[in-house]
């Protein structure tokens, strides 16, 4: 027999968080009729510091029904929400299936993930096969995004996000990673266990607003490529090749144009090389002061998140 834990990290998900507890709880259920798993399976529920009564609802749902509950201090993030419940449900739970509360990615597929690890399977991907529901600007910037990442040696798979199944000892192996700067969904196949994935139809959201706007996704996909790869640094190295070889090239030719006496005194082209190295140089300093600011955050070793209150 094996624990299932479902763990649900939300933030200010008081519209939705009712009925995704019990939809959850109906597809247990059912699963626990269906797999060889422990009556005793459960829901936990991730506060990320909401401001909502997302605390109060879980409370009142943990009094009668299989929902457990950690409650941050303040507002840590998503990822570190992931890690929180993973670890605090690995001490438990056998098998643990993270996935978000506001149920875009489809819970019913949860009865696949079960399917593949009975069969071998120690880490399931829930994978979207459609964008239908995304405008223009989000669908082609996310998958010009996962080209990026491929391309500079982060082995992402398309169009999967935080919808997952693992086992406890997948779990406890990603667990092992102690880095601040988490991007989960990289970290993932870097474990090496043996994984399937699920297709599914991502829906709408019932209610409530994404906690991802646009300046968030794009910070949060910084994170990945920042925390993945040193690209960036070496494209630095690139650019700052080329200006010293232009730079030589142009001494050549202010030399020989010297010597033959044709010199021209230009005010635009000194302006235009003084603004275009001068902006090569900052973005390099800023690049470079992204990687220093994270090696920061990595030596102080501070907590990843602060548990207010867990109900067991």
């Amino acid at each position: 027999m094996k624990k299932l834990t479902i763990v649900v990290p939300a933030l200010n998900e008081e519209a939705v968080l009712p009925t995704t507890i019990q939809r959850l709880i109906r597809i247990e259920q059912k699963l626990i009729k269906k797999y060889p798993l422990d009556p005793q399976s459960n829901i936990l529920i991730v506060d990320d510091g909401s401001s909502d009564q997302t605390w109060n609802i879980i409370k009142q749902a943990h009094q009668t029904q299989p929902v457990c509950g950690l409650k941050f201090s303040r507002n840590f993030g998503h990822q570190n929400a992931l890690v929180a419940g993973m670890k605090t449900a690995s001490q438990t739970a056998d098998l643990v299936v993270t996935i978000d509360a506001d149920l875009q990615d489809d819970p019913e597929k949860i009865a696949e993930m079960l399917k593949q690890f009975f069969q071998g399977a120690e880490i399931v991907l829930g994978v979207r096969n459609n964008r239908d529901i995304d405008q223009w600007f989000k669908r082609t910037s996310a998958n010009y995004f996962y080209k990026l990442l491929n391309l500079i040696g982060v082995k992402l798979i398309p169009n999967h996000a935080d919808f997952r199944l693992m086992s406890k000892r997948a779990v406890l192996a990603f667990l092992a990673y102690q880095e601040r700067n988490l991007f989960i969904r990289g970290l993932i196949p870097l474990l090496g266990f043996k994984t399937a994935k699920v297709y599914y139809r991502r829906t709408p959201r019932l209610a409530g607003q994404s906690k991802y706007p646009l300046a968030k996704m794009l910070a949060f996909a910084w994170d990945g490529i920042t925390s993945f790869s040193i690209a960036p640094v070496k494209i630095i190295l690139f650019f700052g090749g080329l200006a010293s070889f232009l730079g030589i090239v142009m001494f050549l030719y202010s030399l020989i144009t010297k010597l033959l006496g044709l010199t021209i005194h230009g005010w635009s082209s000194l302006m235009i090389s003084i603004w275009v190295l001068g902006g090569l140089q900052m973005l390099s300093l800023g690049i470079l002061g992204e990687y220093l600011g994270k090696i920061t955050l990595e030596v102080k070793h501070r907590p990843r998140y602060l548990i207010e209150a867990y109900l067991k």
